[in-house]
């Protein structure tokens, strides 16, 4: 592990919990407890940011927005009170990834920021832009899947998962890290059952290449290895 962590808040007492948590998880944290502390600690370049709603000089809103403007890519999750939809719905709308409500439980953090730095990573390693098998040709960026060169109608879901699947092909990927990684429409991240019926979805529409998704009993999935 080791990735490092930029912490903006300014509770000291939640910080230094939260400091210690991440700590016991092998990630290096650096906290900040103010704007202006987070921005020169961006020279750091962490791998993801928590970061507060209020914070004594400014919000995390304004911190978010000028992180984009500055084209940095990194994940950023905001710490946010109960009931404060309204500032879910803002934190995202201008950049943010996630968000995690206060009071949280540190499994759940933990679980976010996870997730967050293997998306993060992928996006940055993202395989070329057009992958083969079969009789498919699953063009990457344009998010389109064909079959003998005529479009395949699939949820933007289920191509999420054919996108994880082919990024780490002859990979067992267990159902834990599948369910981290893939998220609905409204993305929310999915759950067990909906994962079942996706797959089951995908495969079926895969037709004799459903073949190439293995199931691993008791593991999870693994897309074949081409060439093997």
């Amino acid at each position: 592990m080791g990735e490092k962590i930029l912490l903006v808040e300014d509770d000291f007492a939640l910080a230094m919990g939260t400091e210690y948590a991440l700590q016991a998880e092998g990630y290096h944290v650096i906290h900040a407890g103010n704007i202006d502390s987070a921005r020169k600690s961006l020279e750091q370049q962490p791998d993801l940011i928590l970061l507060d709603v209020m914070l004594p000089d400014g919000t995390g809103f304004d911190f978010c927005r000028e992180i984009r403007e500055a084209n940095l890519q990194v994940p950023v999750i905001f710490l946010t009170a109960v009931g404060e939809e309204a500032n879910i719905v803002q934190g995202l709308e201008i950049g943010a990834d996630d968000y995690v409500t206060k009071p949280y439980r540190v499994k759940e953090l933990l679980s976010r920021i996870a997730a967050n730095i293997r998306r993060s990573h992928y996006m940055k390693n993202e395989i070329s832009d057009v992958y083969y098998f079969g009789s498919h040709r699953f063009i990457i960026k344009e998010f389109r899947l064909l079959y003998n060169n005529q479009i395949v109608d699939c949820t933007p879901c289920e191509l999420r998962l054919l996108k994880e699947l082919v990024q780490n092909e002859g990979v067992v990927l267990t159902r834990n890290r599948l369910l981290e990684r893939l998220y609905d429409a409204e993305e929310n991240f999915v759950d067990d059952n909906t994962l079942s019926v996706y797959m089951r979805r995908l495969r079926s529409k895969l037709l004799e290449d459903a073949e190439w998704i293995e199931t691993v009993r008791g593991v999870g999935y693994r897309f074949k290895k081409r060439g093997i």
